[in-house]
């Protein structure tokens, strides 16, 4: 009674929002997933804003770059196919027979995936002027000529087509193998008409994904082939040829040209249903 306020309840304090553990997670990894994937997509959109369609007509009306997208077509798929000739039995190899060197073998055909690419052209220079390089030189030229750009695209290509044969295999199970080698069929005629069926999709996933990366090599095509006009020039490059010119608007449009074969060939393999060289299920 002496005038003092009476105090009255404020009630329940209102309750604080607390992110879930797991939204948090998830919101980080999708904050630094998606800042690659913008800049990505913003280096596509700035080459997009940066040409126009005139430029993209007037290189292709180019005699030089029309030249280099015939030789980058033959010879990406050239090297596809020696890529597939050879990495068909390398990695039925490496995912059925244990022998010895296995190891070693294998960290040598990871080389040419780890090994800075100028390294592999230089080391193919270095081995064309050895004697036995030299007696093959005396019968076909290969450096600084066009077996020389098919050569350098095919020894980092076909690591990747090794790489995905060998996931291939290692899916697929050894049951029917064994089966058809009990009904009489030696280990070639298991394989022929077993195995390989069963490996069709990995056989056309490294056969594209061989082609993919033979369009975008650069490095050893550069010191083993050099990059002469009308005669080693493919559309990597001629890029590197445009840009050093000072011609960029030429140098745009060829790149948008090959992200768009890149685009292609990773459509056919989603289409198709094919998986990379991560060894996901086929």
């Amino acid at each position: 009674m002496n005038g003092s306020p009476i105090p009255t309840n404020p009630g329940p304090e209102p309750r604080k929002r607390i992110l879930h553990p797991d939204r948090v997670f998830l919101l980080s990894f999708s904050i630094l997933g998606g800042s690659y994937l913008l800049l990505l997509l913003s280096t596509l959109v700035a080459d997009l804003a940066y040409t126009s369609p005139g430029h993209l007509w007037r290189a292709l009306q180019s005699p030089e770059i029309r030249y280099a997208i015939r030789l980058s077509l033959l010879s990406c798929t050239l090297t596809a196919l020696l890529s597939l000739w050879v990495a068909v039995p390398i990695g039925y190899l490496m995912a059925r027979i244990r022998f010895p060197g296995k190891g070693l073998a294998d960290v040598l055909l990871d080389i040419p995936i780890v090994l800075p690419p100028l390294v592999i052209g230089l080391s193919l220079l270095i081995l064309f002027q050895t004697p036995p390089g030299r007696a093959v030189e005396r019968w076909i030229p290969v450096t600084y000529a066009i077996p020389s750009v098919i050569l350098a695209q095919f020894m980092v290509a076909c690591a990747f087509a090794v790489r995905t044969l060998r996931a291939t295999f290692e899916q697929i199970s050894p049951r029917h193998e064994q089966v058809a080698l009990t009904l009489g069929c030696t280990r070639s005629q298991a394989f022929w008409m077993v195995v390989l069926p069963e490996a069709r999709r990995g056989v056309l996933t490294a056969g594209t994904l061989a082609w993919a990366r033979a369009l975008g090599e650069f490095g050893p095509i550069l010191i083993f082939s050099g990059a002469t006009r009308m005669k080693t020039e493919v559309l990597s490059t001629t890029v590197f040829l445009e840009l050093s010119v000072g011609n960029l608007e030429a140098a745009v449009a060829v790149s948008l040209l090959m992200v768009a074969a890149a685009a292609v060939v990773l459509l056919l393999i989603r289409t198709q249903g094919l998986e990379s060289t991560l060894g996901r299920p086929l």
